[in-house]
């Protein structure tokens, strides 16, 4: 499985969440077949003024183009992010 770096001016708005590669995570609606709660780990996180990612399903769906309104975070990866948003 390839992995892309995120480019370096990339960084989430207001609202959204700032997910890494590898990041764990969780649907929060049904998305190209993948079903409400599925999850799945971030292959890919880019854009400018839409933070979007490319996330890899356990059911092996490869969905892109996924932000805040389709996944929350899990596990550590929520912890990291709760712990910087409380900063």
């Amino acid at each position: 499985m390839e992995f892309w770096k995120p480019h370096k001016l990339a960084s989430p708005h207001d609202g959204q969440i700032f997910l890494k590669i590898n990041d764990k995570v969780r649907t929060t609606a049904e998305v190209h077949g993948v079903p409400v709660g599925t999850e799945g780990k971030v292959i890919l996180a880019n854009g400018f003024n839409w933070q979007r990612y490319r996330v890899l399903f356990e059911n092996g769906a490869e969905v892109g183009d996924l932000d805040h309104r389709n996944l929350e975070p899990i596990g550590r990866t929520a912890k990291r992010i709760a712990k910087r948003d409380a900063k």
